[in-house]
Order: C-alpha cells, then sequence, then structure tokens
C-alpha cells in the first residue's frame, strides 16, 4: 500500500501542526478548516476506509473517538456541543483513503448538514 498524505505527515515528510500524538493516533489541524476548531485525529495505521475496518480496529476506532472528545475538551467546545466526522469514499466526500475524524467545534452546525 501507498502512504497516504496522512502517513508522511505522522512520518514528518510532510509538515502539519500536529497537537497531539500518542503510540495509536496523531491530531493536527485541518489545512482547509470549515470551522474554528478543525482538528484531524488520524490512527498510525493506515487503513484506507471504514469499510477496510476489521475486528482488530476496534480499540484502536474507539482511541480515535476518545481522544477527539479529549481534545474538544482542551479546546473548550465540549460543553456547547462540536461534531465528529468521519467519511467513508467518494460520494461522503472522502478525499484522503486513510481513516480520520474530523473534530468540528466553534461554531453551531445545522441538521442535515448540506
Amino acid at each position: 500500500m501507498t502512504d497516504s498524505i496522512f502517513t508522511k505527515i505522522i512520518k514528518r515528510e510532510i509538515p502539519a501542526n500536529i497537537i497531539y500524538e500518542d503510540e495509536y493516533v496523531v491530531a493536527f489541524e485541518d489545512v482547509n478548516p470549515v470551522a474554528p476548531i478543525h482538528i484531524l485525529i488520524v490512527p498510525q495505521k493506515q487503513i484506507p476506509t471504514i469499510n477496510d475496518a476489521n475486528l482488530e480496529d476496534t480499540a484502536l476506532l474507539g482511541h480515535v473517538i476518545l481522544t477527539a472528545a479529549k481534545l474538544a475538551n482542551q479546546r473548550g467546545v465540549s460543553e456547547n456541543g462540536y461534531r465528529l466526522v468521519i467519511n467513508c469514499n467518494k460520494d461522503a466526500g472522502q478525499t484522503v483513503f486513510h481513516i480520520h475524524c474530523h473534530l468540528l467545534g466553534g461554531r453551531i452546525f445545522n441538521w442535515p448538514p448540506g
């Protein structure tokens, strides 16, 4: 599998504003934010889409979500609210085929999204 742009960020081959890292995930600011807070939480393991995840990835995917909650709390949006988005494949808007969670906050969001 060819390294995704996110794997290249994880390996420090491409610069990014990394705000959190542990042995399972890396989190960094989105270069094209759609909200005042727009952080990507990316597993260190490159899994192309949610469809490619399996049972052994359960703890990793849970860690992605818990990391998002931790970062939302650190950024002060956990009380007012935030949105987590994971796109799967091109019709849903996935452009980088390495599972990632968007943490969006700092503004009011509508439902359904546009």
